[in-house]
């Protein structure tokens, strides 16, 4: 699964026409912004992604985007979950100019920058682009779309996986440091980026289950490293028996974390996927969702497993809806039905979540998964089961 595959920019250029007929010009992310001039402008700065409008109209877009800030940047446009890259233009150094352009259908969308390429960016504002009357298609044949498909989707996971590392390493620093409330603080939010991309990450051989084991996981005479480790010593056991790490063995744990996810980002690097994997992918996330999360045992000393959750069901539908053309061509009742699923899912979940509508990823917060009730879990893994069983079906619909 790890094989030679497109440059990041040529990734991102194949991956014009997904879900946005996205139409990204062989030298898009090479042109400067000399012709741009009925287009939309953007500028970046350390702390600013200032957009000269919040509105277009739908059909071809020129963003114009001007670093001028001190770092190298990166322009997002992202779809209405905030997840997805619908296209992006990267290693825009100081003071260079250069567009992206897209063939945007109706719809919601947000813009970003992100100076030094790195972390969940700056100035991340919601952009609308309203019907013009005319109709947006997917360009391409079958092959294209499913070339173009799995070109985004691993444009995709190198973002999480890049986000996952730049959150790892605040949250190593402070769990090192001795502070526990920031490291508490940042731990849920953090490991989401993994959930959303953790069939990737199962991908690695040995990697996953160091970052990703639980204790009941381990082999006998297994070393116990990564997430789950931390957990428990950020939420210790009422069990006089337990020793907390000295600061010395947090430092160790610290880093080999860091170290870890160091090594997944490399590796996502160079991550070739099929489609019948994307498809797979959904199904595994959701699978994830039923065999661990709702059921309390992924989390088990935090209580967490409600960021866990929501991390794997965005996944999941990150991938749906990346397929989304060709599932709507092949099998359009069941697109519809999954969207439904999806939706009533998502309902569920919200309704233990804390934290207002809009909040930015590390302010995101969930009740503890002690305080769901036997009839909020069997709620939550009754829609589980009902969003599986369609999802089950995905990837014969596709290869059908």
């Amino acid at each position: 699964m790890t094989t030679a595959r497109l440059s990041r920019p040529a990734a991102v250029a194949a991956a014009c026409g997904v879900l946005l007929a996205t139409a990204c010009t062989p030298n898009a992310t090479a042109e400067t912004s000399e012709g741009a001039a009925d287009g939309l402008t953007v500028t970046s700065t350390a702390d600013e992604c200032a957009v000269s409008a919040a509105t277009a109209e739908s059909g071809p877009l020129t963003f114009a985007i001007t670093n001028e800030g001190d770092r190298v940047t990166e322009f997002y446009l992202l779809a209405e979950d905030g997840l997805r890259i619908v296209s992006e233009v990267e290693n825009i150094g100081p003071g260079i100019s250069r567009n992206l352009v897209v063939n945007a259908r109706p719809g919601s969308y947000y813009t970003v920058c992100k100076p030094g390429m790195v972390g969940d960016g700056v100035g991340r504002t919601a952009f609308t682009v309203t019907d013009s009357g005319t109709t947006v298609e997917a360009s391409g044949d079958e092959q294209a779309q499913i070339d173009d498909a799995v070109a985004n989707y691993e444009a995709y996971v190198e973002d999480q996986v890049d986000q996952l590392l730049a959150g790892t390493e605040d949250f190593a620093a402070a769990y090192s440091a001795g502070d526990d409330d920031e490291a508490q603080r940042l731990y849920p939010t953090t490991r989401m980026h993994f959930e959303r991309v953790e069939p990737v990450a199962e991908s690695f051989g040995d990697l996953d289950p160091k970052l990703d084991n639980r204790e009941a996981d381990l082999a006998e005479g297994e070393e116990w490293t990564g997430w789950h480790r931390i957990e428990k010593d950020l939420w210790p056991p009422a069990d006089p028996a337990y020793t907390p790490l000295t600061p010395t063995e947090r430092e160790v744990f610290a880093d080999q974390l860091v170290e870890d996810t160091t090594t997944l980002r490399a590796g996502v690097q160079d991550v070739e996927l099929t489609l019948d994997q994307l498809a797979n992918g959904a199904i595994a996330l959701m699978d994830e969702v039923a065999n661990g999360k709702v059921t309390g045992e992924e989390e088990i000393w935090s209580g967490t497993d409600l960021w866990d959750f929501q991390g794997n069901v965005e996944g999941a539908r990150v991938l749906v809806d990346g397929l989304r053309d060709l599932l709507e061509a092949k099998d359009p009742e069941l697109a519809a039905t999954l969207d439904e699923d999806f939706a009533s899912l998502e309902a569920e979940l919200d309704k233990h979540r804390t934290s207002p509508d809009g909040a930015a990823q590390r302010d995101i917060t969930y009740v503890s998964y002690g305080e769901l009730s036997q009839a909020d879990v069997k709620a939550l893994s009754d829609r589980v089961n009902a969003l599986s069983e369609p999802l089950s079906r995905i990837t014969a619909s596709l290869l059908g």
